[in-house]
């Protein structure tokens, strides 16, 4: 959403403003530059390694991955979206919101507790051994959960919301005039669907998918649990265990690439939605109330995922969490949970005071320049955690050095580690990840604020301080309040990043989950999974709250 600029270009006292968003698009792009870099002048270059051994297996598993998550989050946020949308069944208003929930639990978190449910051992296989008299594994099939299809499954049911969400807003949006001409001239619900309501949601749904294919390629704990070897896991792999900064830098150009096409994907998505826009007001739509088994068909096409996506994950962390509650809760579990909130909030702070600067440096200032400025400084939230901590690590290892060798050089004193290894590292790794979605949030707020302030302020002679401290800053402080909320939250589940880039002995609670995961110690880790889930329920609510103020509409008899 493009925000509101004063017709002048000029405003005294604006140069600190558009001097930081320079700023901060320079040290938000400069970690892109460093990879291209270091991949293509490395210091030992393994390319043809692992072109001739590795790469292809992580490139096939990538797509492979890719292509079924698209396919699922499409499959189960069109069509919840759909039946929400245009018809009256059970407990439909409560749909609304409840397929947004599983959008709280990390897929990490997820596959964590269905291989512990879906395992041999685990309660479903024991049961059935037991009640079919089964002994061995070869005595009747079962599906692999650490798999690549397993690793598709646990992610898809908790992206789709991505999907549902703007799936939903397109179908909103249609008129109903269109669809009812549909109807009349023959065409069942179905002809309907896939031929005039499909087409038109098409570029909402565009842009969903491209975001949960970009949380699908930032995911390293589900597949580094099911044995995934995806780009993510040999990044980690090329990096950690073969000591290969060179080798680490090429896997993340071939991300960088798979980010590109995404994003192209949402840009054509975003441009085409421009031509299906309804002028005026939107009409009134109404709902067809649904019988027999068409109203439960309905019901369990949004239960089911509901039910396996959110209420199956948080039930058994809850009953694990409760059993092991004496073990869980301590002395160190108690310093993961403090380190995850530090490092959140103050990165969540550092992005809502950025996106402020940033939004309205490009209020006063109307410039291309200055919009430029701000889609660099937001292009952090595309790149994958892992690959964005190799861009950030690298160059503060090289400034860590260049200090200590001059130091050292002069004074005889090492200065050992300043900037890299510390939770420095990691907080500007998280603010240049989330930046954008602080901006976007900070700049939907000011779009709402009249040009007319800003221009009485100016003959009065304000400077853009004194305007933005006395009249935008208490207008706009919803959506500063809402990017705090989000990137805080973003930050407790970001997982890749973190394991890279934590400081020696200093664990949060996304990474004392995985390790205790990792170990088969699940249960143990489950009051962290918890919080953390609990943690993301928060903008759930809020979006919630958003969706049960759309349109009201009754039903009718079809």
């Amino acid at each position: 959403m493009e925000v509101t600029t004063l017709k002048s270009s000029r405003f005294n006292g604006a140069g600190p403003w558009w001097a930081t968003t320079f700023g901060v698009a320079a040290i938000a792009v400069f970690p892109i530059l460093a990879i291209f870099w270091f991949a293509f002048f490395p210091a030992e270059n393994i390319w043809p390694h692992l072109i001739a051994t590795s790469l292809p297996a992580y490139l096939s598993n990538t797509l492979g991955l890719m292509a079924g998550v698209g396919v699922l989050v499409f499959g189960i946020g069109v069509s919840t979206a759909y039946v929400v949308t245009n018809y009256h069944f059970p407990l439909r208003k409560y749909f609304e919101w409840l397929l947004l929930l599983p959008l709280a639990v990390p897929a990490y978190v997820i596959a964590y507790l269905y291989t512990d449910l879906l395992e041999f051992s685990g309660p479903v296989q024991s049961a059935l051994r037991a009640l079919f008299g089964w002994e061995l594994a070869r005595d009747y099939w079962f599906p692999n959960i650490r798999s690549l299809g397993g690793a598709v499954t646990m992610m898809g049911l908790v992206l789709y919301p991505y999907v549902y969400l703007l799936a939903r807003a397109s179908f909103l949006e249609q008129s109903p005039y269109l669809l009812d001409v549909s109807r009349l001239m023959g065409h069942s619900r179905w002809k309907t669907f896939f031929f005039v309501s499909l087409p038109i949601a098409r570029p909402g749904i565009a842009i969903g998918i491209a975001l949960a294919l970009m949380e699908t390629l930032n995911d390293f704990g589900t597949v580094d649990f099911f044995a995934v070897h995806t780009l993510t896991a040999g990044l980690f792999d090329v990096w950690l265990n073969m000591n290969n900064l060179g080798g680490a830098a090429q896997l993340a150009v071939i991300m960088l690439t798979f980010v590109l096409l995404l994003l192209g994907l949402e840009y054509m998505g975003r441009k085409r939605t421009g031509f299906y826009q309804h002028n005026g007001r939107f009409s009134r739509r109404e709902r067809t109330e649904l019988k027999g088994t068409g109203r439960w068909a309905a019901f369990f096409i949004c239960f089911l995922p509901v039910l396996a996506g959110f209420l199956v994950p948080v039930v058994l962390l809850s009953k694990y969490a409760i059993s092991y509650f004496d073990q869980s809760w301590t002395a160190q579990f108690r310093q993961y949970a403090f380190n995850s909130l530090y490092v959140s909030s103050v990165a969540a702070a550092g992005c809502a005071i950025l996106a402020l600067v940033i939004s309205y440096a490009k209020r006063v200032k109307n410039s291309l320049w200055i919009h430029h400025a701000g889609r660099l400084a937001s292009m952090g939230y595309a790149v994958p955690g892992a690959v964005l901590a190799v861009g950030v690590a690298v160059p503060l290892a090289v400034f860590d050095n260049l200090v200590d060798a001059l130091v050292l050089n002069h004074f005889g004193i090492s200065t050992g580690l300043i900037l890299s290894g510390t939770t420095f590292a990691l907080v500007l790794t998280y603010i240049i990840r989330f930046l954008a979605v602080s901006i976007g949030s900070v700049d939907a707020s000011f779009s709402k604020v009249s040009a007319s302030i800003d221009m009485a302020a100016r003959t009065l002679g304000h400077s853009p301080s004194k305007v933005l401290a006395s009249y935008h800053l208490p207008l706009v402080k919803s959506g500063l309040y809402t990017a705090l909320l989000i990137v805080f939250v973003d930050c407790m589940k970001e997982l890749p990043a973190t394991l890279l880039l934590r400081p020696f002995n200093f664990e949060t609670l996304a990474t004392h989950v995985y390790l205790f995961a990792s170990d088969e110690l699940i249960e143990q880790s489950a009051l962290g999974a918890l919080l953390i889930v609990l943690v993301g329920l928060v903008p759930v609510v809020v979006l919630s709250q958003t969706i049960a103020h759309s349109q009201s509409v009754p039903p009718r008899a079809d």
